[in-house]
């Protein structure tokens, strides 16, 4: 099938499209934009039709508009005038709103059709890339069948598709037998094999495991919300394994490579099959405008682009790449001038012929004689668009281009120090990967250890750098994953037939319609374009936040009185927590004598509680309460009103608390302490409080039974209860505070618009740094009293009763 290398002769390439009615798919991509805006600006007389889906609730044209607000269009938008660009919208632009999937009839007067839609990702679930690249094909040449016009179609592909081999590979369709229609179904079924696998009980099991383990204390839906989040990221990560493995047993790269080649077998086979004109171009790897519409002009991070930036900021130690394979690397502007070119010179038509009749399209029509208009149809026409063979540029040559630009130019790594560049050895991929899992054991091991200390600042500021370091080594894992078979590639891309194209192209064709990769000095493209536009857009980003990772909102409160500012006790307002509270209570009026059996006992049980509190903070306070049991009534408030239990209370109340409590009601806020413990224990700083919630304990004849009267208000219980207050009460949580120290508390601190986590325990701590809360460490001044806090109120021994409310 591999065609004849067009005429070399000067003059025989036709650069224009005339009045040509173009129908361009993948118009909001990176290529899509650029082929759009030349169009616009080099082909005046075309008609475009764009296939575009609405997105988020914004229409297909709404869409439109929006997109040639972009940077690409601006050269166009300045040069032609506001009014130009709406009579576009208006009359040379049509669109089509739908997604390839689920094609409306297409319009039966097209003259030529450039497919650039794909997905973008390299290694998407086995069926997503199935149902975008191949589904999305067939989809439209099934449409332009139905549609019963006969289209020049350029059909824009991926020069990788030649697949894992060593050579040259020839511009000409693919030499395999794999039955592209019955893998399609195979991944389509892949997506119900592995649901159905997620849902077996013992696969559930382990989900469940792990959703107990992280988020046990917050509360059985938090647990069954990680489960399923856990089971969700397990069947993305199978369907990932999927693709990649099935392509690489079919001889491809990844699941997009499979899946491109199998899109140029179904443009084969559905439309040319049929007597249809059909040309494929195949660019390399991608990157910036070196031209046109300026040079640099880049949408988002390319394919190479990651890599680079890895290295710019010190995160690719070594890289697992072959030095003397070839980066295959074309601007944007090259690719996009081979697919117009192409489009305007389709095999079998008369270049003199289109010459001459200038303006009808005749060239995009394939329209000559009426005898050639009975001829049978060309075969395909294969373009590749790559510069490793005409042009190479070795992995060595760009890791010296990398060192001496960012040697240069290096990225911050805060306000005073930049971050120096690592140097290549390159030990090979087993080497590379053995480093990184080697160090993502150690990161592990470092985190076990930090999540069993006390929470500090310290221990916060060392779990940052572990989640950060966690990060690094993914990213790490995953570029060398997707980029593994591309940087050792030695596959060379013969471009023979494209550099005949540009060969004939005429003499006073401006410079930056051409695409002669040998014109392209890799020093300077890479150290005066390329690597300055990908800069810019990292500038905003690239300086990490301080290691400690912790924000603190210090704004001044906002005067509100539909908020509530709602209050932990224990570790929050108290520096202390319901065993020291018992003990309080005990060593009132207890006899001496009786307490070595009194913390003999307290020992004995103390293992048993802590395996408590770890599963379940309700679970704990249930089994530590039963130590009231027996204990009058009446003695335990008696205890409570004393003033040694109250000047207890006093030393332990933290000083930043009570002045935090101070503004919010300054503020006019709403302030409600809540515990799970017993409200009476409260008692001595109930009266700071509008409100205060907490247990109350099972009572009989005056004696406490050691049982709750109703189950104790923690995690997701009190999530619950705020939900419902707020209702009634009639508050704004998305504006109102919270104040807790413990993990079981996350359920209802995220419910509120200003969460802020207090002298946190380390798992609290991970997600307060993970989601940007305040992290506030509150300490109890030694030998001061709290009441000496200039905003804050003094601690007295008078309430407003117990304040019990459950």
């Amino acid at each position: 099938m591999t065609a004849p290398a067009p005429s070399s002769v000067p003059g025989s390439t036709v650069t224009s499209l005339g009045s040509a009615h173009v129908l361009l798919t993948g118009g909001t991509g990176f290529v899509g934009q650029a082929i759009l805006e030349r169009l616009l600006s080099s082909h005046p007389d075309t008609t475009v039709t764009l296939l575009i889906r609405p997105k988020a609730g914004t229409s297909a044209l709404a869409r439109l508009r929006h997109l040639l607000k972009k940077p690409v269009f601006a050269s166009w938008r300045e040069r032609v005038g506001a009014d130009e660009v709406e009579r576009a919208l208006t009359e040379r632009l049509r669109v089509v709103e739908s997604s390839l999937g689920s094609l409306p009839a297409l319009p039966g007067d097209l003259d030529v059709v450039i497919h650039s839609a794909s997905t973008v990702s390299f290694d998407p679930p086995i069926d997503q890339a199935f149902d975008t690249n191949v589904g999305g094909a067939v989809g439209l040449y099934e449409a332009l069948v139905a549609a019963g016009g006969d289209p020049h179609v350029v059909h824009v592909s991926t020069a990788y598709v030649g697949g894992i081999r060593k050579g040259v590979f020839p511009e000409a369709a693919l030499r395999h037998d794999v039955d592209w229609r019955a893998e399609h179904a195979a991944a389509r079924d892949a997506r119900a094999r592995v649901e159905a696998a997620s849902r077996q009980p013992e696969t559930l099991r382990g989900f469940l495991a792990e959703g107990r383990a992280g988020h046990g204390k917050t509360g059985p839906q938090a647990v069954a919300a990680a489960a399923e989040e856990a089971r969700v990221a397990w069947v993305a990560a199978r369907l990932v394994d999927y693709g990649r493995t099935r392509a690489e047993t079919l001889g491809w790269t990844d699941v997009y490579t499979l899946t491109k080649a199998f899109a140029e077998r179904a443009a084969e086979q559905i439309w040319a099959a049929e007597g249809h004109r059909l040309s494929v171009v195949r660019p390399a790897i991608v990157e910036s405008a070196l031209r046109h519409p300026y040079p640099g002009w880049i949408d988002g991070f390319k394919v190479a682009d990651p890599l680079i930036m890895s290295y710019a900021r010190g995160l690719l130690p070594e890289f697992p790449g072959v030095p003397d394979s070839v980066l295959d690397i074309v601007p944007v502007d090259y690719v996009v001038n081979v697919v117009l070119a192409v489009a305007a010179n389709p095999a079998g038509a008369s270049s003199a012929s289109a010459v001459d009749s200038g303006a009808a399209g005749a060239v995009a029509s394939g329209a000559a004689t009426d005898g050639a208009a009975s001829a049978p149809a060309p075969e395909p026409q294969y373009f590749h668009v790559a510069s490793g063979n005409s042009n190479p540029f070795p992995i060595l040559r760009m890791f010296d281009n990398l060192k001496t630009f960012f040697t240069a130019n290096p990225l911050p790594r805060d306000e005073h120090t930049s971050i120096p560049v690592p140097h290549w050895n390159f030990p090979g991929v087993r080497k590379v990967e053995g480093a990184i899992r080697t160090a993502q054991r150690a990161n592990d091991w470092r985190e076990r250890v930090l999540v069993r200390l006390p929470s500090t600042t310290r221990t916060r500021t060392a779990l940052t750098g572990v989640q950060t370091r966690r990060a690094d080594l993914e990213s790490l894992q995953s570029l060398t994953d997707l980029y593994r078979h591309y940087v050792q590639s030695e596959i060379i891309f013969d471009d023979r037939r494209t550099r005949a194209l540009h060969d004939g192209l005429p003499e006073e064709a401006p410079a930056d319609i051409g695409f002669d990769v040998t014109d392209i000095d890799w020093e300077d493209y890479f150290q005066t374009v390329h690597f300055p536009s990908i800069t810019a857009m990292t500038r905003a980003f690239s300086v990490r936040p301080a290691a400690a990772g912790a924000v603190l909102d210090a704004r001044a409160l906002p005067q509100r009185t539909d908020v509530v500012a709602v209050f932990d006790l224990e570790g929050t307002v108290l520096d202390s927590n319901i065993v020291e509270q018992y003990l309080w209570v005990r060593s009132n009026g207890f006899r001496k004598a009786a307490w070595p059996a009194e913390v003999a006992s307290l020992l004995t049980g103390l293992p048993a509680y802590l395996r408590a509190e770890g599963r379940d903070r309700g679970e704990f306070i249930r089994a530590f309460l039963r130590r009231y049991a027996g204990m009058p009534v009446s003695r335990l408030k008696g205890v409570v009103r004393s003033a040694g239990y109250a000047e207890t209370v006093r030393r332990h109340t933290l000083p930043e608390a009570l002045a935090r409590i101070a503004e919010h009601r300054a503020a006019g806020h709403r302030t409600v302490l809540v515990t799970g413990s017993i409200g009476t224990l409260a008692t001595p700083i109930a009266h700071l409080f509008d409100e205060v919630v907490a247990s109350t304990m099972h009572e009989r004849d005056g004696v406490l039974t050691g049982y709750l009267a109703q189950p104790p208000l923690v995690d997701e219980a009190r999530a619950a209860w705020l939900a419902q207050w707020a209702l009634e009460e009639g508050i704004d949580l998305s504006g109102s505070y919270g104040y807790g120290d413990s993990h079981a508390d996350l359920a209802w601190l995220e419910m509120l618009g200003n969460p802020s986590a207090v002298n946190p325990d380390a798992n609290l701590a991970r997600e307060a740094l993970r989601r940007r809360w305040s992290i506030r460490d509150w300490s109890r001044a030694r030998g001061s009293s709290a009441s000496g806090t200039s905003t804050a109120p003094a601690v007295g021994t008078t309430s407003k009763g117990e304040g019990d409310r459950v």
